[in-house]
């Protein structure tokens, strides 16, 4: 059986390179519809921390975890947490440290990691920090599909250079209850049918997925980046999944 429940606390972070603006019209929509939803910056992206290079994966899940606890996040009072692409490795480490004050975890055309997962295990210590790549490799690695070229200047315009120790840093998980907590995948880039086909064969990117309890999955047929190509419909997914419940 299905219920609704009114207004707990989505928490939205977004991928690589950027911050908490990418958010804004899925933030408005959510807003708009009675949502109490916040938009969060991980350090590391922030243009104007002198330090940014610096920060690692354990300094931006302190960050989430930081921003459930001004949200008041409890067992009684757990928050939805909503991550796109690559915010999905401090993401999964704060889900096995908090499993009991997540109500629910939605990936927006991402999806959990498996313990030991590292971004970029061959990115030499010598790089400081990843700049978006031109958007012809880019293209190849994610699609950019459903981004117009007004969209396209922004992204390049605000964008935040990664820092390698985020992207070189495994990831530590140990609490097997955080595949227990609900989750929703919105697919994008990858529909649902094949991405669930690679997680059955056990396809390092995605086997994590083939170990959830509770999964319900969410086909939005667009580019990797649907908080600008169709943020609306995501508004309203992202809506509706947060005030569920099993």
């Amino acid at each position: 059986m299905t219920t609704e429940t009114r207004n707990p606390t989505i928490i939205l972070i977004a991928g690589h390179w950027l911050g908490a603006w990418a958010w804004d019209e899925v933030q408005e929509g959510l807003t708009t519809d009675g949502q109490n939803a916040i938009a969060m910056t991980l350090p590391g992206l922030d243009p104007h921390d002198p330090e940014r290079s610096s920060r690692t994966l354990d300094d931006q899940a302190a960050a989430i975890e930081e921003a459930m606890a001004r949200a008041d996040a409890s067992v009684e009072n757990p928050v939805v947490l909503v991550g796109h692409s690559g915010a999905n490795a401090p993401l999964s480490i704060v889900l096995d440290r908090h499993p009991e004050r997540v109500r629910r975890i939605i990936w927006v055309d991402s999806g959990p990691v498996a313990a030991g997962s590292v971004f970029a295990p061959d990115l030499p210590d010598t790089v400081a920090e990843l700049p978006l790549p031109p958007f012809e490799i880019l293209g190849q690695q994610a699609s950019l599909e459903g981004l117009s070229p007004e969209m396209l200047e922004r992204f390049r315009a605000r964008a935040v250079p990664e820092p390698g120790p985020v992207l070189r840093q495994p990831v530590e998980l140990t609490d097997e209850a955080r595949r227990r907590v609900p989750t929703t995948l919105v697919c994008c880039s990858i529909p649902s049918a094949q991405l669930l086909e690679l997680a059955r064969a056990g396809h390092p990117m995605f086997a994590e997925v083939d170990a959830l309890d509770d999964l319900e999955v969410i086909d939005l047929p667009t580019g990797h980046w649907p908080m600008w190509s169709r943020p609306a419909d995501l508004a309203k997914m992202i809506g509706s999944a947060a005030t569920r419940v099993d």
